[in-house]
């Protein structure tokens, strides 16, 4: 008798162990817990949405001017985490079977992971999902210090089903918006305006300069004194 029970005990253990292993890769492959798409979020304000159109009136114009306030102005430079809350633990992670994942990162270590990305030059190149450059448009730095478009990342989740970075293949990483790439685009389009400026009035001097110096070559000087006696009127 006590051979059966320790036996069924062991099966009791093996199912629970199996069990927790299926659960596990299940919420794995799932979509959830996304750096860019949060349903939540989307479901929110559908209801918000929702009670806005059931509060609304009509609104009788007096004439009378009201003061308008100013909205404010967020910092478009500002960086901040996209997910900073870890996934929930699985059934096997509670049992011990597979290891937790990464604690939230602090701010030295988003600084460590940017200062990896600036070396690797990963803001200066295209966007390796889309092949374009980053422009403008938003963009994320991931835990593992890949930079990919905010846009890019969210179709790449939603196409694979699940959180892995697309070069690395790292699962389950952190990401963080960063205003890199809009920084150097900034400062390539600058230095462009100010090259094409610059060319301008240099353009601009040397025509004024060939119209008042006589030029060193004979022809030139020739031409430069035949067409300044034409020019030249008697008071």
């Amino acid at each position: 008798m006590l051979k059966n029970k320790g036996h069924s005990s062991k099966k009791d253990n093996l199912a629970v162990n199996a069990v927790a292993l299926q659960d596990h890769i299940l919420h794995d492959l799932q979509l959830r817990n996304l750096s860019v798409a949060d349903p939540s979020k989307t479901q929110v304000q559908k209801k918000e949405n929702k009670s806005r159109q059931r509060d609304t009136k009509a609104v009788i114009d007096t004439g009378l001017k009201k003061p308008t306030q100013c909205p404010k102005l967020e910092d478009s430079e500002k960086e901040y985490v996209l997910d900073p809350k870890p996934p929930p633990l699985t059934l096997a992670q509670k049992l011990g079977l597979i290891g937790p994942p990464p604690p939230p990162l602090s701010s030295d270590d988003w600084e460590k992971v940017k200062q990896r990305s600036l070396l690797q030059g990963d803001s200066v190149q295209p966007c390796p999902i889309c092949k374009e450059e980053f422009e403008l448009r938003p963009q994320v730095l991931l835990s593992c210090s890949h930079v990919f478009h905010r846009a890019c990342l969210q179709a790449f989740e939603k196409f694979t089903n699940k959180k892995t970075c697309p070069l690395c293949r790292k699962n389950q990483y952190q990401t963080r918006v960063i205003h890199d790439g809009a920084r150097l685009f900034r400062i390539k389009c600058v230095t462009r305006i100010q090259a094409y400026w610059r060319g301008y009035v240099v353009r601009k001097w040397y025509r004024n300069l060939r119209k008042t110096v006589p030029p060193t070559d004979a022809k030139l000087r020739k031409k430069f004194f035949e067409k300044k006696t034409q020019d030249w009127k008697p008071a």
